[in-house]
């Protein structure tokens, strides 16, 4: 009877052996499912973050290197050459200036621009004008040139009044405007009609025959 127990004894071990294999394996197979859980929740993340990683540049660009700015054009500087002026009783100016204009072009392509007059104001009178050649100013630049104005006003009785008094002070106020029209090219595929127009104020001081307080909107 000892020998039969003794013959019996394995079966039940040999069947627990097998319960752990099985739970050993249902344990790998689960922790392999949820690795690769954990690896397609991480790919999804990177997705995601790539995808509003590229939005963000998107609208980094179109805010700004794809926003086209109206460019400026203003009086710079200028000297003098020639240089009469009248008297407080008998007020008149004739003058050459050496002006500097400039185009300042903020945007990330050329601006070409047309041919264009500048006009000189001493009040509502017209003192003088010059023509401004067609050019190209390059992306996020200024474009700087030069030209020579005559500048004169003599027998003018509605303004002779104020020159009189503003050769009397030393400081003659003049302003000039102007019009440029061309286009901003991006990128050498998109290209946008632009406008800018001069409305400077400055004035000419008589003592020293120079140019100051240029304002320009």
């Amino acid at each position: 009877m000892a020998e039969n127990k003794k013959q019996q004894s394995p079966y039940p071990l040999a069947a627990a052996a097998n319960g752990y294999a099985r739970s050993d394996t249902e344990s790998a197979s689960h922790d392999a499912r949820e690795l690769r859980k954990k690896k397609r929740m991480k790919c999804l993340l990177y997705i995601v973050l790539f995808a509003v990683f590229q939005t963000g540049i998107i609208l980094l660009f179109a805010l700004t290197v794809m926003k086209i700015k109206t460019p400026k054009f203003r009086v710079r500087s200028a000297t003098f050459e020639n240089f009469n002026v009248g008297t407080p009783t008998n007020p008149s100016f004739s003058l050459r200036m050496n002006a500097e204009f400039g185009v300042k072009n903020t945007n990330f392509g050329h601006f070409k621009y047309q041919n264009s007059t500048v006009y000189f104001f001493y009040g509502l009178t017209q003192v003088g004008e010059v023509v401004v050649q067609k050019a190209r100013a390059k992306a996020r630049s200024t474009k700087k040139f030069n030209a020579v104005v005559e500048l004169s006003l003599a027998n003018a009785a509605a303004a002779n009044t104020q020159l009189g008094n503003d050769l009397s002070s030393g400081v003659v106020r003049l302003s000039s405007k102007s019009k440029l029209s061309g286009k901003v090219e991006l990128m050498k595929v998109l290209k946008k009609k632009k406008s800018t127009d001069m409305n400077c104020s400055m004035e000419i001081v008589t003592a020293t025959q120079q140019l100051r307080n240029i304002v320009c909107k």
